[in-house]
Formats: C-alpha cells, structure tokens, sequence
C-alpha cells in the first residue's frame, strides 16, 4: 500500500472524530507542557519569582523527571486510541486516561520504553544511522504490545525488528511526508499541531493496521506449513 493510501486511510478514519482527536491533543498540550510550568510557577512562590530566577530548581527538575515517566502509558495509549479510529472505532478520551488503571500494564510499557531507549542509546554510540535505523525498526513496539499483551517486552521490540524488514523507508518516507504541514503549523503559532499530530498520529496507525498486522497471518500459515 502506497503511502498517499495510507493518509488517505487516515483522513477517512479522521472524519466526523476531528473533533475528539483535537480536544485529546489540546488536554495532552495542557498536561504535558501548562501543569510543569503552573507546578513551577507555584513552587518558586508566584509568577514574580519564577520569572526572575536564572537557573531551574533541582525540585522543578525531579518533578519534570518523574512527571515524563508517569507520563509514557498516557503518550503510548494516545497511539492506540488513534489505532482504534483507523479500525473505525468510536474512541473516547476517558478510555485514553483508562491505562492507568491496568497498573501492571502501566509499568510493562514503561518498562518497554526504557529498553528501547537503552538499545537505542547503544546503537548510537556506533553512529547516527544505525540509531536512526534501529529506531524505525522498533517502531511497532507499542502497537504490538496492544494487540499482543502476552508478548514480554523484549518479544515485542524483536518482533517489531522482524516485521519491519523491507518496510523501514517506507515508514522514514511517511514521516517525511508530513514537514511541509509541520513548517505550515509553525506560522500558525503552533496551533496547526492539534490537527497535524493526530493526521500523523492515524497515518502511522494505518500503518501498523495494513503493512504489520497482516504479518500475523502469514505468519500462522508458515507455521502450519
């Protein structure tokens, strides 16, 4: 499937949910970048203080640190939800903000996340390429730990590494495909994001939904064979 069907897919998936898929990004912006700086702004003393001070607090940097963590099932069930509008779903926020509470599954996707940034972090001690490559390779993690919650952590990123063989310029090209709409958002004031992330964000779970997913199938058949 041609990567122009693919967004296609995706703007199809979007329509009559534009309107819970933009209200999702603007909650995400509001927890993701207003609370630290309310939390900040509240823990200097007042707006006054915390404009005035040179260097950020070693607290302000802790709190940020662990809000980033306790944020990663939050960012990850985003991704699903917008899976579910590409398998004409009717998602809703509440079952976005529902992850946390499958607390074991909470910490498997963390705990995902941090071996996937340790592998990445590996591979680029050798050079750029082989990070970016790599990176494109686990790309399917967190898709497949949806659809296949019995897959361990390190089960998932392999597998994704196997299924993106051949696939891997076609999801780089897909990405690159959206910089002419991400500099258009920039003379919006960054209010185009809204709508550009979950375009993005559905595009990619077309994807998964066409290109990964069938692969189970294949694979089955090579089994019974």
């Amino acid at each position: 499937m041609r990567i122009s069907e693919l967004k296609r897919e995706a703007l199809l998936s979007l329509k009559g949910k534009w309107g819970v898929a933009v209200s999702l990004m603007l909650l995400l912006f509001l927890i993701h970048v207003i609370l630290p700086i309310i939390v900040e702004v509240i823990g200097s003393g007042g707006f006054t203080q915390w404009f005035a001070q040179e260097e950020t607090p070693v607290w302000s940097d802790i709190f940020g640190t662990v809000l980033s963590i306790a944020l990663i099932p939050l960012t990850i069930a985003t991704t699903w939800f917008y899976l579910n509008i590409v398998r004409e779903g009717n998602p809703d926020i509440p079952e976005v903000f529902a992850i946390y509470k499958e607390g074991k599954t909470s910490f498997k996707l963390i705990g995902a996340s941090f071996l996937q940034a340790i592998f990445l972090f590996l591979w680029s001690l050798l050079l750029l390429i082989p990070f970016f490559i790599k990176s494109i390779a686990y790309s399917q993690t967190f898709f497949l730990l949806k659809d296949h919650p019995e897959y361990t952590v390190l089960e998932a990123i392999t597998e994704s590494r196997k299924r993106m063989k051949g696939l891997k310029w076609k999801y780089f090209l897909m990405h690159l495909s959206f910089i002419g709409w991400g500099i258009l958002c920039i003379f919006t004031l960054g209010i185009g994001l809204l709508w550009l992330v979950p375009y993005a964000g559905t595009t990619m779970a077309a994807f998964y939904n066409e290109l990964i997913v069938p692969q189970d199938d294949s694979d089955n058949d090579q089994i019974e064979a």
